[in-house]
């Protein structure tokens, strides 16, 4: 791939403590991971986002850091991280880490120094008030876990500001120094030979924020001059976004007013995801007809990053209230399965009931879809959640290997995990598991990896236009193109439970013999004057291929 990798990638975000446990202590290392990457080459990756590596106190999953220029001791050494690269790196595939520098842990050294003397230089590296601020309890991003976000530190004698938890004290993006110091953290990584960053909460780690509160102003020049600073390091260095903002500045993370693309090469597309969950929940695809077409355009070599399920709650707070509650009836029915009154804490397999029609149509939808898929680690196999555990951590549970004690996870004593795996039920590891998978060519692994295979032989869907196709259809039925110079895909997906007929003939530019690329099962010879999509199922067709090019 060209320095433009990312657009045609498909991403796994994995915990490395919760992959594969190499030393029998009941935490994920990097060691193991690297005896696991022919496993993700053979499924069909090609990128790896890990998510927090560095040393932390681990109270919010790592995205605390005390320390970023090491690796934390329990996955191994900087030394096994750099064997891992290149071990990744020869099966090309390549690895993105989290860059959490919104703020760090209360921990941290800077934080320390900053609290012991108002004349630290590290004072000032972090957001203060003298004074009580008048809005310390407006702006919580975790409503009913946190009821403020000024806190008093009784050792500095002040206020210190904390948009997350109040053991998160946010950085003060406005001080150079501060900024010069995430440029060098970039660097150390992209010299060690990560391939970029996955930037967390970049909307609060640009704001404005003082005493007097947040003027709702943002320093985009930072990300147009931290975009500069690792592409000068690696020309083909990806900055990847969290940045779950209203459409009208969406475009702003990707680039100036003038339409360069000089910020961040992508960003999750969370909108689309909120509306394919309302899809699923209705059986209805007039949510993703909406999102399609109103999708603010992005400037050139820019990309969506699309996605079911992260390493977070579903996010549903981009829908109406009348909307949210339509699929947390759906698919969180219980109050245990709600998150912050606005998510679930669920996988995606059981939110479907583990039907394994619905998973695969869901899957195929997404991946259809424009922009890149990302792929959280165990949907491969329709791994389930543990809603005894707290929060955010009930879909963080171990992978699931074999039928063997702890999923073949680790040979540690149960209560010595880092996480319990899920050891009973419809998800448990005895049932679902990768080595039960592996040879089934019915399986849901053995279809990702064919799914995934069929992706790479239709670049249209990657970087091609992607629109509503709006003809007659049946109720439930979604269907959509792909076009590039490559060629043209049409993807018809039912999101009803009864087979359904539409006529595609009216398409231009077809192929004499239209081909089925992929298909929840055997359609026979494509007539387009009646193509048939049975229940839950979904046919990739390709109209046209420029063979030549």
């Amino acid at each position: 791939m060209t320095e433009r990798w990312y657009e045609k990638a498909i991403i796994y975000c994995l915990d490395v403590e919760t992959f594969q446990d190499s030393d029998g202590d009941g935490v994920g290392d990097f060691i193991g991971l690297t005896r696991r990457l022919d496993y993700l080459a053979r499924l069909g990756v090609d990128c790896l986002w890990l998510n927090p590596i560095h040393p932390s106190p681990g109270r919010d999953g790592g995205y605390e850091v005390s320390d970023y220029y090491n690796v934390h001791p329990r996955l191994g050494t900087l030394g096994d991280f750099a064997e891992f690269l290149q071990a990744a790196d020869s099966r090309g595939i390549r690895v993105i880490i989290d860059l959490v520098v919104n703020h760090t842990s209360d921990e941290h050294p800077w934080f320390r120094s900053a609290c012991s003397s108002p004349d630290s230089p590290y004072r000032d590296w972090y957001v203060w008030s003298a004074q009580e601020p008048p809005d310390r309890h407006q702006g919580m991003v975790f409503p009913g876990e946190q009821d403020e976000t000024w806190t008093y530190a009784e050792t500095a004698g002040a206020w210190y500001f904390h948009r997350f938890y109040r053991f998160q004290p946010d950085l003060n993006i406005s001080n150079p120094r501060v900024r010069d110091e995430i440029k060098k953290i970039a660097s150390f990584w992209l010299r060690l030979g990560v391939a970029g960053f996955r930037m967390d909460a970049v909307p609060f780690l640009i704001e404005y924020t003082t005493p007097e509160g947040s003027s709702g102003d943002k320093d985009f020049g930072f990300l147009t001059d931290l975009r500069q600073h690792v592409q000068w390091q690696r020309q083909d260095a990806l900055l990847l976004a969290e940045a779950n903002v209203d459409p009208d500045q969406l475009t702003k993370y990707f680039g100036d007013s003038g339409g360069s693309a000089n910020r961040l090469h992508m960003l999750f597309d969370f909108l689309l995801n909120a509306q394919i969950m309302l899809a699923l929940a209705r059986q209805d695809p007039e949510p993703v007809i909406d999102a399609l077409r109103d999708t603010p355009a992005l400037p050139d070599w820019s990309q969506w990053a699309t996605f079911l399920r992260n390493h977070d709650e579903v996010d549903l707070s981009r829908l109406t209230a009348d909307q949210r509650q339509e699929v947390f009836a759906a698919f969180g029915p219980q109050e245990d399965m709600r998150l912050y009154g606005r998510g679930i804490r669920r996988r995606l397999a059981p939110m479907l009931g583990g039907d394994q029609r619905r998973i695969r149509l869901a899957y195929s939808l997404q991946f259809t879809l424009r922009g890149t898929p990302v792929i959280r680690y165990g949907e491969e196999i329709g791994m389930g959640d543990d809603l005894s555990l707290p929060d955010r951590e009930s879909i963080r549970t171990p992978m699931q290997w074999s039928s063997l004690p702890n999923g073949g996870f680790s040979a540690a004593a149960a209560d010595r995990l880092v996480q319990p795996v899920v050891d009973d039920g419809t998800f448990g590891y005895k049932k679902v598991n990768v080595r039960a998978q592996r040879n089934d060519p019915g399986s849901l692994l053995s279809w990702f990896e064919r799914m995934m295979r069929t992706l790479r032989e239709c670049p249209e869907i990657n970087t091609g236009s992607c629109t509503h196709v709006d003809v007659a259809t049946p109720a439930g039925l979604l269907v959509h193109r792909a076009d590039d110079t490559t060629g043209t895909m049409l993807f018809l997906h039912n999101l009803g439970d009864q087979d359904v007929t539409v006529d595609v003939s009216s398409l231009g530019d077809i192929a004499e013999s239209p081909t089925e690329m992929f298909a929840d099962r055997d359609y026979g010879d494509i007539e387009l004057a009646k193509v048939t999509v049975g229940g839950y199922g979904y046919r990739w067709i390709c109209l046209r291929r420029e063979l030549s090019l």
